[in-house]
């Protein structure tokens, strides 16, 4: 395995080889000596090892308790790894999914009992007649490596044509509720703020897809009764800080006003009235970034970054980044790491620049931070050196 076109402008530093942020001084490139990076943040130093460099089109990863970890690719398949190696297998008898633009097989998620019931969830674009898709959530179980008892659980309908905004990250809760990301679907904004439909929304269920009780909208004037949130152009980072019961997301803008958002029960976040974004062409979308009634982002991008999967620290071994969200950046190809004060922003910094376009980043059960790219394919591991 060979990722030296993958390399950054580097530095010779007690050995390793190293790339300095920012906050770094400023040193000539040298030519890559091995296979891995490194950074350096305050005062933590981060060496970045190359674990694999021919992923296509990745979007999702997870961890079963034996320590495989499995990696979903857009077009259709799963990944495994063991001992943060490529095993050769893939997850069999998945099903067929609607691989167009970002629509494909997507997210991926083990229930939080899963040493119980062996759960595992994924979200992908169903195929419906024709050629139309939707964001639709399905668990499944492993018999060796084919996935069995399969069950859709809940389609975010109705379904549509193209493959644009599908959202589509999955997390648990403390308590146990399932809570996942759909986008507007793009060419009719509107459907964000529509109760009616599913899409620009984050939405909540039970972890069978049925609908809570307790959920903010009901059913009674059409309402789509798994809806959590609504005015969310295109989600695809979603995550829970279980020590503060809290749910993260972070949506694409258009050209401009990518958002970090703090998702609460029934709230509007906006899309698209307020927006701090414009349109491709650079005409206005609205002329209004604040309206009552609709929810401020924590923190927004202009120009964008492409906001793509992010993750919370809870590690020891990343002390100086712990509580703080590193978010993964497709356009601007880095990981932004964000620091907050409770829920209120308080810094940014860039991490490696340049490292492709990164589509999810995660914290693995013993406590490491792992990146997956497109277009470079890597998947990569950030390892602290002390």
């Amino acid at each position: 395995m060979s990722s030296n076109k993958h390399y950054l402008p580097l530095v010779i530093l007690a050995g390793a080889v190293s790339l300095w942020t920012a906050c770094g001084p400023k040193e000539p490139a040298v030519e890559p000596i091995d296979e891995t990076f490194a950074t350096q943040t305050e005062k933590l130093l981060i060496k970045v090892d190359t674990l694999y460099d021919k992923l296509e089109n990745p979007w999702g990863m997870t961890w079963l308790p034996d320590g495989r970890m499995l990696v979903t690719e857009r077009k259709g398949e799963i990944l495994i790894f063991k001992d943060d190696k490529f095993t050769g297998e893939k997850i069999q008898g998945l099903p067929a999914v609607h691989n167009v633009n970002q629509a494909g097989l997507l997210d991926i998620t083990v229930h939080p009992k899963y040493a119980e019931n062996g759960w595992i969830y994924i979200s992908y674009a169903k195929n419906f007649e024709d050629s139309t898709a939707a964001t639709t959530i399905m668990r499944f179980k492993l018999e060796g490596n084919t996935a069995v008892q399969q069950e859709d659980l809940i389609t975010a309908g109705p379904a549509w044509k193209g493959g644009r905004h599908f959202g589509s990250r999955i997390i648990f809760d403390n308590e146990g509720y399932m809570y996942f990301s759909n986008g507007d679907k793009g060419n009719i904004p509107m459907n964000a703020q529509n109760l009616n439909n599913a899409h620009g929304k984050i939405h909540r269920v039970k972890d069978d897809g049925t609908i809570p009780s307790d959920n903010p909208f009901t059913d009674s004037l059409g309402n789509v009764s798994s809806i959590w949130t609504y005015g969310n152009r295109n989600p695809q980072g979603l995550i829970y800080d279980k020590a503060n019961n809290r749910i993260w997301e972070v949506e694409h803008g258009p050209m401009g006003g990518d958002e970090l958002n703090l998702i609460e029960k029934g709230k509007n976040y906006g899309w698209p009235v307020i927006t701090y974004g414009q349109n491709y062409d650079g005409t206005p979308i609205t002329d209004i970034t604040e309206k009552e009634g609709m929810e401020q982002p924590k923190h927004y991008w202009v120009p964008s970054i492409a906001t793509c999967g992010l993750t919370f620290v809870t590690s020891d071994k990343y002390p100086t980044w712990k509580g703080n969200i590193l978010i993964g950046a497709l356009a601007k190809q880095h990981i932004a790491r964000v620091e907050m004060d409770g829920t209120t922003f308080k810094s940014e910094e860039k991490l490696l620049q340049d490292i492709g376009r990164v589509r999810q980043v995660a914290e693995s059960p013993d406590g490491y931070i792992y990146a997956i790219t497109e277009a470079t394919g890597l998947l990569i591991k950030l390892l602290p050196i002390r």
